[in-house]
């Protein structure tokens, strides 16, 4: 079983290598990491005072304020998806 894992490791590693070479001096290529896509990252509902830079409290009154804040539940716990939050911040401070 051992010996699966190092194979499946060699692989990745010599896809990265090579991928890494085609690459190699390309001031416009991407790397796996930039191709990734953060847009539907969540926060948390205990985490959005760290986000928004407020307190818990003033986050819970603006939360209660408006209940139109984009948001999503999952197994009755609240998400906010990051990107939709900022622009809706956007939206409200202009």
């Amino acid at each position: 079983m051992d010996n699966i894992w190092l194979a499946m490791a060699i692989v990745v590693a010599a896809y990265l290598i090579g991928d890494g070479l085609k690459n190699f001096k390309n001031p416009n290529s991407k790397n796996i990491l930039d191709t990734l896509d953060y847009d539907h990252e969540l926060i948390n509902e205990n985490e959005v005072h760290h986000f928004l830079g407020i307190s818990k409290e003033d986050t819970k009154s603006l939360i209660s304020e408006h209940p139109n804040i984009p948001h999503i539940i999952i197994n009755n716990k609240v998400y906010y998806p990051k990107v939709k939050l900022r622009e809706w911040l956007m939206k409200i401070g202009s």
